[in-house]
């Protein structure tokens, strides 16, 4: 990207673009930030500037460009098991609740990054069937979206580097869950894998098509929205819950004033919110 600065009507511009898109927002004096995450998306189509970019950006035929632009802004590693307590409470509370249900029990791991969410899904719940066998006839499916499509390819390979897992994951769950790839990497084993679909989606879009869930993960995703798409997601998120899921947030996050469709349960540690219907 070159060198001179964003300009305050660029960067208001680009800013109203991204939370069009895609409902992130960013906050005043990000142009640093900005400049260095689409510097390598410039310099690809040989763009000369942010003001080139918008206006290459408005034209219909521009979608490779636009997902470029959206991946270079959303893009973030995720630790294994964030936190621990939401994984721990799957197994302490929430599964419990859906022992002898013949058919799966549905997972949405929205805004999926690089896969640590869904796949720490698929392990928790494989320990939970082995733990106590028999109590999930059903099953697990965990459905796991993001709006970067090179992130759910990246995603569906399903390999990590060494430094990606050191980040959360305990040495028995890489000898138990991990195998040694051709590329030197690691990779999960069919087991995990095999409970885990990928798939694109917008959290400002219908979820329609997505079907219904038992249980959703949110996590660490809204804090980059505004009120009002708060709201809007977390009402939506109550439309795609069977009656009595469970809906997952960080552990900064709150629906406290966006929404009256679910109510608190409060752990040790931690909080979850079930769906009122």
């Amino acid at each position: 990207m070159p060198t001179k600065n964003i300009t305050d009507i660029e960067y208001k511009t680009f800013r109203d673009y991204l939370e069009k898109q895609c409902g992130i927002v960013l906050g005043d004096n990000k142009q640093y930030l900005v400049k260095s995450r689409l510097a390598p998306v410039l310099t690809k189509y040989k763009i000369k500037s942010l003001t080139e970019l918008l206006s290459s950006l408005s034209s219909i035929s521009q979608r490779e460009l636009r997902a470029a632009v959206i991946d270079a802004m959303t893009t973030n590693e995720t630790l294994w098991f964030r936190d621990g307590y939401p994984f721990e409470l799957l197994k302490s509370k929430i599964f419990p609740d859906f022992h002898g249900q013949r058919k799966p029990i549905r997972m949405w791991s929205a805004a999926c990054s690089s896969g640590q969410e869904p796949y720490s899904l698929s392990m928790t719940s494989l320990e939970y069937q082995m733990q106590r066998p028999g109590t999930l006839p059903g099953g697990v499916e965990i459905l796991a979206t993001d709006i970067s499509a090179s992130m759910l390819e990246q995603c569906k390979g399903a390999e990590y580097d060494e430094l990606a897992l050191a980040r959360g994951l305990s040495p028995e769950r890489r000898r138990q869950f991990f195998e040694k790839a051709d590329s030197g990497r690691f990779r999960l084993n069919s087991k995990v894998r095999q409970q885990v679909t990928f798939r694109y989606a917008n959290l400002l879009e219908s979820y329609a098509l997505l079907g219904r869930f038992d249980i959703i993960f949110c996590r660490n995703v809204l804090i980059y929205f505004s009120a009002d798409v708060k709201s809007k997601i977390i009402n939506q998120f109550a439309g795609a819950l069977n009656p009595g899921g469970y809906l997952m947030l960080g552990a900064s996050e709150s629906i406290s004033g966006l929404s009256d469709k679910f109510e608190m349960v409060r752990c040790n540690p931690g909080i979850v919110y079930k769906v009122i219907k």
